[in-house]
């Protein structure tokens, strides 16, 4: 039989995104014939997978081609690399060419928008394999994700006001859904990392699996309290160590390596198992489930946009070049400095822009 192209163009590669066909795996590690998975890559492990406007190109158009192939079984959509999933929009793009121009920012988030819609309108399930850090719009765009499966290593959450925006790409609107609203309040606010741990004991993962192979063994997260107790009222299970502890997980890490076999078998895993469910049903449910989310999608996207291609002329512009100008030391505006100036009376203009950002440039 000849099938009809429902893709928008013709294949092609694009800088910065791998699009691979996977064998669908059974439980005895053999192949199944005829079928597949989807592999979408971001692939610029050097700026931890930040996400250029071409790379947001390709991840929609991957999704549109993954969602069209009736040999496909799901899309898994993951970062090159151990250190991170996705770290959201390219830093440096956005300081050196968006800062400052607001329409031009308005017209990427059309294309961020996209991407997100793209992914909670695929005919297939999409799952996030969490490789490392999903930070921002990382962060955003994996939780359009049906699943999310991470190694134990990675970490969560957002940047938003404590770089110059708010996490109004998804996190605003998915966030609450997932782990309450004063989770997500915190969260989106404080811009505090969470352990994969946390994160999952918060409901943001279907599952966590250890990652760092010390002397042929794997072992959880040296850096996180995997007991589970409560001291003083308070969870710590999912917590980050400190002090001595912390010291002592750095040495141990540095003894080891990242291995991500085991999230390759959970993704696997997880893959086989929807592949023994009616395609149909299983994509009627996926839209009925995705409904929460998209109400919440569909009635901010647009006026999210346009705030954040304003704020670009202000703090976006700002965070944005503290973050690429900076160091490893200081990559923030001085946010203190900048409140009692507002408070004085005084605007926003080139001198108030370079006093804010001396902190981060002198580092």
């Amino acid at each position: 039989m000849t099938f009809k192209d429902h893709d928008l163009t013709a294949p092609h590669a694009v800088p910065g995104i791998r699009y691979e066909e996977l064998p669908l795996i059974d439980p005895s590690g053999a192949p199944v014939p005829g079928l597949h998975t989807v592999r979408i890559t971001l692939d610029n492990p050097t700026q931890l997978n930040s996400y250029t406007t071409e790379m947001v190109k390709g991840v929609i158009l991957g999704i549109r081609r993954a969602s069209n192939d009736r040999a496909a079984v799901a899309v898994v959509f993951t970062g090159g690399g151990t250190r991170a999933f996705c770290t959201g929009g390219n830093t440096a793009e956005y300081a050196e060419y968006y800062a400052g121009r607001p329409e031009e920012y308005r017209q990427y988030m059309r294309l961020f928008n996209d991407m997100v819609s793209a992914i909670l309108m695929c005919d297939k399930p999409v799952i996030c394999r969490v490789n490392g850090m999903r930070i921002a719009g990382g962060q955003e765009i994996g939780m359009a994700c049906d699943f999310s499966m991470a190694q134990d290593m990675a970490v969560f959450g957002q940047a938003g006001p404590r770089h110059g925006s708010a996490p109004d790409g998804g996190s605003t609107d998915f966030l609450p859904l997932f782990v309450g609203i004063e989770a997500a309040m915190e969260s989106c606010t404080l811009c505090e990392h969470w352990s994969a741990y946390k994160a999952h004991r918060l409901g943001l993962l279907t599952s966590v699996v250890p990652a760092l192979r010390v002397d042929g063994q794997l072992v959880p997260n040296p850096f996180v309290i995997t007991d589970r107790y409560v001291d003083g009222g308070r969870i710590v299970y999912g917590e980050m160590k400190s002090g001595a502890a912390r010291d002592e997980a750095k040495a141990l890490v540095a003894r080891g390596e990242v291995d991500l076999s085991r999230l390759d078998a959970e993704v696997d895993g997880l893959v086989y198992k929807l592949a023994n469910t009616f395609p149909g049903c299983l994509s009627k449910t996926l839209e009925s489930v995705r409904k929460h989310k998209l109400e919440h999608w569909d009635r901010n996207k647009e006026t999210n946009r346009s705030w954040l291609g304003l704020n670009m002329m202000t703090e976006a512009r700002a965070g944005f070049r503290a973050f690429n100008e900076g160091s490893k030391e200081c990559r923030e505006a001085d946010m203190l400095l900048l409140r009692r100036r507002l408070a004085g009376g005084q605007t926003w203009s080139e001198p108030l822009m370079d006093e804010i950002l001396a902190r981060a440039r002198r580092r």
